[in-house]
């Protein structure tokens, strides 16, 4: 039984390896992922890591984000912003293209006009870097971790992790273009895999000292959170769709049908991304205001910090209400029910009982509220369960598990099914030129 499950996992695998095509994409892929890791290792001068890695252990937040970014701002590598100004760059984006009618026309020119929207977020991705290094700058600073920093200093500081950022836009782009998966996706997944061994060695450091028990429970939970993602994540309403066929000359007439898929989760983990970015300004703006000398700023601050640890009802609160929203917001980008009516319609397409055109579009609008609802509810969960688990538990090393695994096991799925893809179409490849 167990030859057959290994056989079953390695034989696409080595089946892939025989072809030049797939090789050459899966090379390509551990490269990169392994240049990533090395590039994180590569520390700015002028700052305490020693000093830096203590406020990273003592907040869960930066925790948080240190995770995200593959232990990267622990350590102050050129990397150390991560991909967080290029995914505030396409949230900005997308927002602008359901204002601005031109950039949503762009939209909708097919590869084209997507190639221009995402040129136009890499543009906007560096201007955000620039001011999310400042304001690193102005974090290391008030904590005392850069000591006497000249002008050239601060310079090359912020020249550097925005170039950082650069480099990690045309990794994850090269990825994506001759890798398998979607190479900004990847490389999140590659950092916060990387930290795993890290976060696990911290957790049986505490469970030693407290109880066996509290580890099991997140081993449970652990294991609940990845079957309900597979399941999630797999989950499909099938919606009926029949056409007519011409009625030839020998009386071949009828009906033809088909399904249409509409997944329970249309958005992946690109709301858990998305909220991630934003629910830390609140903690950035915290520590920023606390060193103010105005007292109404440092009043501010004092309330942010205190509200927004990561064990709050407001964090969780707004948490979930972030993920809730994108969830929602990046279906509708990717989603065109009005679209999908209409191209129905072109093609003789109806589902029974509901006129083709404007009321196709309602159904499926319809249907998609109700079933994005399900979807956006258990990505929420899923991202605060762990830190109200943490609370319960009193470990806190595993706070970001929920969120992490979630990402974790859909990037995998999302990788394996575009490897399987790749085999499939391969073998079809093989079978037309016999």
């Amino acid at each position: 039984m167990e030859e057959r499950f290994l056989s079953s996992l390695l034989h696409p695998l080595l089946n892939a390896f025989k072809i030049p095509e797939l090789r050459r994409k899966i090379l390509i892929t551990v490269a990169i992922l392994i240049i990533y890791r090395i590039v994180a290792y590569i520390p700015l001068a002028g700052v305490d890591l020693e000093g830096l890695k203590a406020l990273f252990a003592s907040s869960e937040l930066l925790g948080l984000l240190d995770i995200f970014s593959g232990g990267t701002l622990a350590n102050f590598s050129i990397i150390a912003l991560g991909l967080n100004p290029y995914i505030n760059a396409s949230i900005i984006m997308q927002l602008l293209t359901m204002v601005f009618p031109k950039l949503e026309e762009l939209s909708k020119e097919g590869e084209q006009g997507r190639q221009r929207i995402n040129q136009y977020t890499r543009y906007l991705a560096v201007p955000l870097a620039v001011l999310q290094s400042i304001g690193m700058y102005t974090l290391l600073k008030s904590q005392g971790l850069i000591e006497a920093a000249t002008p050239l200093h601060i310079l090359s500081l912020i020249v550097g992790m925005t170039a950082g950022t650069i480099f990690l836009m045309w990794l994850g782009e090269l990825l994506t273009e001759y890798g398998i998966g979607n190479g900004i996706s990847l490389l999140i997944f590659a950092g916060i895999v990387a930290r795993a061994p890290v976060v696990l060695f911290q957790t049986f450091s505490v469970v030693q000292q407290q109880e066996i028990l509290n580890l099991i429970l997140f081993v449970l939970a652990a294991v609940a959170v990845i079957a309900a993602v597979v399941f999630i994540n797999e989950g499909r309403r099938q919606i009926l769709v029949q056409y007519a066929r011409r009625v030839s000359t020998r009386g071949g007439g009828g009906l033809s049908h088909t399904y249409l898929p509409l997944r329970v989760n249309q958005a992946g983990v690109i709301p858990i991304i998305f909220a991630v970015s934003l629910v830390l300004i609140p903690v950035y703006g915290a520590q920023f205001l606390a060193q103010s000398t105005v007292p109404q700023l440092k009043m501010v601050g004092e309330w942010l910090a205190v509200n927004f640890q990561a064990s709050s009802i407001g964090y969780n609160l707004t948490y979930f209400l972030l993920i809730l929203g994108f969830t929602y917001f990046y279906t509708a980008v990717v989603f065109n029910p009005t679209k999908i009516s209409e191209e129905l319609k072109k093609s003789g397409g109806f589902i029974p009982g509901i006129r083709p055109g404007t009321a196709t579009a309602a159904y499926l609008n319809y249907i998609l509220v109700r079933i994005t609802l399900a979807g956006a509810v258990f990505l929420g969960l899923i991202a605060v369960l762990p830190s109200l688990l943490s609370g319960f538990s009193n470990v806190t090393t595993l706070a970001i598990g929920g969120t992490s695994l979630l990402i974790v096991v859909s990037v995998v799925l999302d990788t394996v099914k575009q490897f399987e893809s790749k085999l499939i179409e391969r073998n079809y490849e093989g079978f037309l030129k016999r």
